[in-house]
């Protein structure tokens, strides 16, 4: 197994009883995007800021055999809020509580609603067309489109839609409605309710899903070589039957030897992502887990209140800490410049740049990573992961698409 993050310890944990299972992890603890660090004895989400729920019951089960819910976890009801520019505080999802907003903007909205109630209702071709036609211009202008703006950094006419399924809310006009007169939360929305570590935030995850696996770590694994009908691996050249990788698939082309993948070298290499930028920050005291900046003042999409997640995140009772998220890569100087525009008088403390956080989808890609994957399989090569398999994932979503893949092994 390439990779000791979500995906890769998963699927060696369902394996590692009917194989003799080695995970290869080029750095030095495991946890992939979910790995955690401590800095100033305060928690450091490297990447985000993770927490755990699932609507799949089988994931629920298997996650839950490996931990004490009541013990080590904290259940939490998500309290996330939109900070509009000019100071207002607005629950998320915005839709839910547009009766906040300013009288003219509400009858703005109720015009908007009307009118898209009128019309037929077409299916929209890219991101920009969803949003207008699901909530209207005149929510899009005043926070879907600044908001996602600094997270795509392009046109959202550009940005395909394929992403969307189960990220977002979906209500229909009646429900935006209904959910505004009767001051409806909103409890479908992904962590909407979630379950967060007492110690160690997603790192306590990481480390118990490591616990008795043969995991080689600080090794790079630059090429996997398929000769006589088997793979050899790793510093030592060890012969193994079975791959499953869990890295990065732009990586693949040049590493894998011994088997062509020249007519998928080009598809693959114009795989477009997104990365972050996590700065952890002191900042004030405040009740939410999550709060969306559509500002246009500073470049900053949110801030993930980890502070707020478990007492000891925070490196005493006096501090509250939180993660500012930037898309992309940007210097500590700007980072610096930032932070002074922006609300709740973030603090500097250390941050890290991760290229690859976010998969940027087409059409085409999903064909592409199942043609891959049906062109391998003879090999005894197997690949899942958020970047592996080229999808948005979830910690649970992960652990879904490992389970898949162990059952065709």
């Amino acid at each position: 197994v390439i990779g000791a993050g979500v995906s890769g310890m998963t699927i060696a944990r369902l394996l590692k009883d009917k194989y003799q299972v080695v995970i290869y992890e080029k750095e030095a603890t495991p946890g992939g995007l979910i790995r955690c660090k401590r800095v100033e004895g305060n928690l450091f989400h490297t990447c985000g800021g993770h927490v755990f729920n699932s609507k799949l019951p089988h994931v629920l089960d298997w996650f839950w055999n490996m931990f004490d819910k009541e013990q080590e976890f904290i259940k939490t009801e998500r309290n996330s809020v939109v900070l509009m520019p000019d100071g207002l505080e607005v629950p998320y999802p915005i839709e839910n509580h547009t009766y906040l907003l300013p009288d003219e903007t509400v009858k703005a909205i109720v015009q908007d609603l009307v009118l898209m109630a009128q019309q037929d209702r077409k299916e929209a071709s890219n991101f920009e067309e969803f949003l207008i036609r699901r909530f209207g211009k005149t929510l899009y202008e005043a926070y879907f489109r600044p908001y996602n703006k600094k997270i795509w950094r392009r046109p959202l006419s550009d940005v395909p839609i394929s992403w969307l399924e189960g990220k977002l809310p979906m209500p229909t006009i009646e429900e935006i409605i209904y959910n505004n007169i009767k001051k409806v939360k909103e409890k479908s929305f992904v962590h909407s309710t979630f379950w967060y570590e007492k110690e160690n935030g997603s790192q306590f995850i990481a480390d118990r899903l490591s616990d008795g696996l043969d995991i080689r770590y600080s090794e790079s694994i630059d090429e996997l070589s398929f000769e006589n009908g088997k793979w050899r691996v790793g510093q030592d050249y060890e012969l193994f039957d079975k791959v499953v990788f869990c890295g990065n698939i732009k990586a693949l082309p040049k590493m894998i030897k011994g088997v062509s993948l020249g007519r998928f070298a080009n598809q693959i290499d114009a795989l477009e992502y997104h990365g972050t930028t996590s700065v952890l920050c002191k900042i004030d005291k405040n009740p939410y887990s999550w709060i969306y900046l559509p500002s246009e003042e500073y470049e900053a999409h949110r801030i993930i209140c980890t502070g707020n997640f478990a007492a000891s995140n925070n490196a005493d009772e006096k501090t509250m800490t939180g993660t500012v998220e930037f898309t992309d890569e940007i210097a500590e100087s700007d980072i610096k410049k930032n932070l002074e525009r922006m609300p709740l008088h973030p603090q500097y403390i250390t941050h890290q740049y991760n290229q690859y956080t976010y998969p940027i989808q087409d059409t085409h890609t999903r064909q592409i990573i199942r043609d891959l994957k049906k062109e391998l399989v003879p090999y005894q090569f197997f690949f899942t992961g958020r970047f592996a398999d080229w999808e948005y994932y979830n910690m649970d979503a992960a652990m879904d698409a490992a389970m898949k893949t162990s059952n065709t092994i």
